[in-house]
């Protein structure tokens, strides 16, 4: 069973504290959770370990689901390993999986992964229409044979920190709360390609990226970034728009990089948000909008000498 091979991990970690969820993003409330996994872990000599999903759950229980990632399957597993824990266990969620009851999913995790205990939020569920909350969970570990321990949602500024609160304030432009929740800048990663080439002949060459229709994207607006392109990072000024001074329809993102000139079509690299400088705007002409381009990379420019942007 495929299944059985995902979820094959060395023998030394066969006895083990878990956690399981989606974890998009890997917020600080997720963090915070794995440290606990971690501590608990350490404290009993056990292994910590994760296990995720290499697709969200709702593509396959949800027609009508739109993907809305805060990060992308590469991005995701990097960070749940820079945690700490001894392994993380990623599965593929399909119809076989989306059937399981709760004690089939665990009984599994037992045997597999020497599962002798299970490290969740309050509000986690699992099993065949999300029939486990923490009460039922509690009774399975007594039926089948591991501990039950429950961390509480953190927060920041009387919010609490989850996934869809760090996606709805990106899709506003709150890219610098956002982060606050995350621990850390926002990004997104994509290749060059070629685009217009309006900025080169404005004086300002930009890098368009390509968008992945999957991912968060910033509301349209301009923004204070940092750009890292071959390792290096170099401050920038990233617009999210439709170009609307040219009548575009297409969203676009489209980053100056100052300090740089060197042909990187076709190369990957990262845009880290850290604020909102401005809505998009029109402009009624060519000139107007040099003028305020120019007004937005000095701005990005002072929030680079003063450190802001580190």
């Amino acid at each position: 069973m495929e299944l059985f091979q995902e979820l094959n991990i060395k023998k030394k970690f066969q006895d083990s504290l878990i956690t399981v969820g989606v974890f998009d993003g890997v917020h600080l409330g997720h963090k915070h959770l794995m440290a606990k996994l971690i501590e608990a872990a350490k404290k009993s000599q056990k292994s910590a370990g994760i296990v995720t999903f290499k697709n969200h759950p709702a593509t396959v229980l949800n027609p009508k689901f739109r993907p809305n990632f805060l990060t992308n399957l590469e991005t995701k597993l990097a960070l749940l390993e820079a945690t700490g824990v001894d392994f993380v266990s990623a599965i593929t969620f399909n119809k076989t999986v989306s059937e399981f009851s709760a004690r089939d999913f665990l009984s599994l995790l037992k045997s597999e992964l020497g599962m002798t205990g299970l490290v969740v939020g309050p509000d986690f569920q699992m099993g065949r229409n999300r029939e486990a909350g923490v009460d039922r969970l509690s009774a399975l570990g007594k039926e089948i044979g591991f501990t039950l321990k429950i961390i509480e949602v953190q927060e920041k500024a009387g919010v609490q920190i989850r996934s869809t609160a760090v996606r709805n304030l990106i899709s506003a432009g709150e890219v610098r709360k956002a982060s606050v929740m995350l621990g850390r800048q926002y990004s997104l990663q994509g290749s060059v390609i070629t685009g217009m080439q309006r900025g080169r002949l404005l004086g300002f060459p930009t890098a368009n990226q390509t968008i992945d229709q999957a991912i968060c994207i910033p509301a349209n607006g301009i923004y204070a970034t940092v750009a890292t392109v071959n390792g290096t990072k170099y401050p920038a000024a990233t617009s999210v728009g439709t170009n609307p001074t040219f009548h575009g329809k297409e969203q676009t993102i489209e980053t100056y990089i100052l300090d740089f000139d060197k042909d990187i079509y076709g190369e990957n690299i990262e845009i880290e948000f850290f604020d909102r400088l401005r809505d998009e705007m029109s402009f009624e002409n060519v000139d107007d909008l040099m003028v305020q381009m120019k007004k937005d990379v000095s701005t990005v420019k002072k929030l680079s000498k003063s450190g802001e942007l580190e």
